[in-house]
């Protein structure tokens, strides 16, 4: 709803001051808000303003428009009465105010004095400098929250910052920490795959050779071993063994001191190793010269660093290696000893062999070319009362010198129930009783052969022995591959039984311990097939004009391709032809022998 507008004649100041008072008024009484009011009066101001600076009378239009509520609004215009000067001024849009209510009827048409307009209007005045100082309260509280937060902004920041840096710190410092970490984890690795390596061998030799290519050049440029008892190990050594001509001055302090040495023109400050000026050996290079202990002080390993200093804890690893390096080079010398007492022992024990009638015979010891596995094998080959040959093979379980021990009893009692004129079946029963009594936790296997002169056939008996091998003069072999009785020594009564196999003139029979044959992974008989083919090789002149010859051309292709982890006996017999006396005197025992 519109109600008519109410028309203000405005021709003067007063006129145009009457005019605004009459707004203010409508405005007033109908509740609009102070500051609308208070844009509304300023703006129309401006216009009666401008309206006056052109001239002529102007008319002011109020119009008061309602909506369907109780709230409506205020519109102004202005228009010229006529013409009034250069341009029209009603195209300006209508100023306008909201009005909260119903304004009175007759606010408009109420006069107001000038003074009362004037009164009115320091209060529209006051009432904008209220909001004014409002605003400005306000605005000084944002600007103070403001600084507020842009102060918490900074000290974020700074926290930020900092917690940044200390992340950093934490970040670097696990970096240090992990590679120490996977540093010590490859020290410790590298020191378990060395001490494995060094402490597999027991010999010296393999040891420093191997202690050499270990460090060298990761951990030193140059390695020098000292060891006291040099002359003895290079008895038993190979001429590569290492030995020093010159030692340093921290090698002579570290065999006096029994500590570790550091030889340099700076300061080692490594952990239990004392300090030493710089070597005349190496001035530039430091010196680390560390003993080599095992029960007692064996010698000093001296090494030249690989760069121009040893670090803290490669010279912790390196002077643990040396304790190990000083065991390995203890137990071997160890072993050496108890090998090299074996062996002597096992071949003080080894038979010269009889020259009888009709009979060649040639025999080898070969010991084990590595571990302790020596003593046990024997051989042996002695005449009977009767004028017989016994033949013996034997192998004693397990090694060393217990091993070679009882294969000495063996071996006496053996000759002792020979004298007898036992037969071999008779005599193994005999040493399966003795061994099962004297030695009830240790077993051995034999082989006894018979022969006597002028006979064309060979007695024998075994105790869980390899087979003998036959060579007739034709070239043929065959294998005495009867049923080997039990071993000797096992707990269970048995008596074993005499074999007999066809010997004639110019036949060989190969007597042999397990370790000629076998290989690990492959049996004993492909080994004995081996054995076979060799003897075919050989001719019946060979075996006659030399056999030791012979035997050596038996051993060449079974043992040339191999390490031996075992002791090899062989005892090869060749028969030969009898003539003249020989032959009567051989047959006049065996008339007497069989009557008997």
């Amino acid at each position: 709803m519109t109600v008519s507008p109410d028309v203000w004649k405005i021709a003067s100041v007063a006129d145009a001051a009457r005019a605004r008072a009459a707004v203010d008024r409508i405005a007033t009484d109908a509740g609009a808000p102070t500051l609308e009011r208070a844009r509304l009066l300023t703006a129309l101001t401006a216009r009666l303003r401008r309206c006056l600076a052109r001239g002529g009378e102007w008319e002011l239009l109020l119009h008061v428009r309602q909506s369907a509520g109780q709230s409506g609004r205020l519109e102004a215009s202005l228009s010229p009465v006529g013409h009034c000067g250069p341009g029209p001024l009603d195209e300006a849009p209508p100023l306008t105010c909201s009005l909260p209510h119903q304004p009175a009827q007759d606010g408009a048409s109420v006069a107001t004095s000038l003074p009362e307009a004037l009164l009115r209007a320091d209060e529209h005045t006051a009432a904008v400098l209220n909001l004014l100082d409002e605003q400005e309260s306000l605005v000084r509280l944002h600007r103070e929250e403001l600084h507020q937060t842009n102060q918490g902004v900074l000290a974020l920041h700074a926290d930020l910052e900092a917690a940044a840096r200390a992340q950093r710190d934490l970040l670097e410092a696990e970096r240090t920490a992990r590679a120490e970490a996977e540093r010590a984890r490859r020290l410790l690795t590298f020191l378990g795959d060395a001490s494995a390596a060094i402490t597999s061998s027991l010999s010296h030799t393999a040891i420093l050779h191997r202690l050499s290519d270990i460090l060298v050049p990761d951990y030193a440029e140059h390695l020098d071993v000292w060891l006291f008892d040099e002359e003895e190990y290079a008895d038993h050594e190979d001429d590569r063994a290492p030995r020093v001509r010159e030692h340093s001055a921290a090698a002579v302090a570290a065999a006096r001191t029994g500590r570790p040495q550091h030889a340099a023109a700076h300061r080692g400050a490594l952990p239990g190793v004392d300090d030493l000026p710089p070597s005349a050996l190496s001035p530039q290079r430091p010196l680390l010269a560390i003993p080599l202990v095992a029960q007692r002080l064996l010698g000093v390993l001296t090494l030249t660093a690989p760069g121009p200093r040893f670090d803290e804890d490669t010279s912790v690893m390196l002077v643990e290696l040396a304790r190990r390096v000083g065991v390995a080079l203890d137990h071997a010398h160890r072993y050496q000893q108890s090998r090299n007492t074996a062996e002597a022992l096992q071949r003080a024990q080894l038979t010269e062999l009889p020259t009888p009638p009709g009979l060649l015979l040639a025999a080898r010891y070969l010991p084990a070319t590595w571990g302790m596995n020596i003593g046990g094998d024997w051989y042996d080959a002695f005449l009977q009362p009767d004028g017989s040959l016994l033949a013996v093979i034997g192998d004693v379980t397990g090694h060393g010198l217990h091993a070679a021990v009882v294969m000495g009893q063996l071996r006496t009692a053996l000759r002792a129930y020979a004298v007898e004129n036992a037969t071999p079946g008779e005599i193994l029963t005999r040493l399966h009783r003795m061994l099962g009594h004297l030695q009830p936790d240790l077993y051995a296997t034999a082989l006894i052969a018979r022969f006597r002169p002028g006979e064309p056939e060979v007695v024998w008996a075994s105790a869980g022995h390899p087979p003998a091998v036959v060579r007739a003069a034709d070239g043929t072999v065959r294998v005495l591959d009867a049923k080997p009785g039990v071993m000797l020594g096992i707990p269970l009564h048995y008596v074993y039984t005499d074999q007999r196999a066809d010997l004639p003139a110019g036949s060989s029979l190969v007597l042999y311990t397990d370790g000629l044959v076998e290989r690990r992974g492959q049996g004993i008989d492909p080994g004995i097939g081996r054995l076979s083919h060799a003897l075919a090789a050989l001719n019946t002149p060979e075996l006659e004009q030399d056999l030791d010859a012979a035997a050596d051309a038996l051993l060449k292709p079974l043992l040339h391709d191999s390490e031996r982890d075992d002791d090899v006996c062989l005892l090869l017999c060749h028969t030969v032809a009898l003539y003249g006396p020989e032959v009567t005197a051989a047959g006049r025992d065996d008339r007497t022998d069989r009557r008997g």
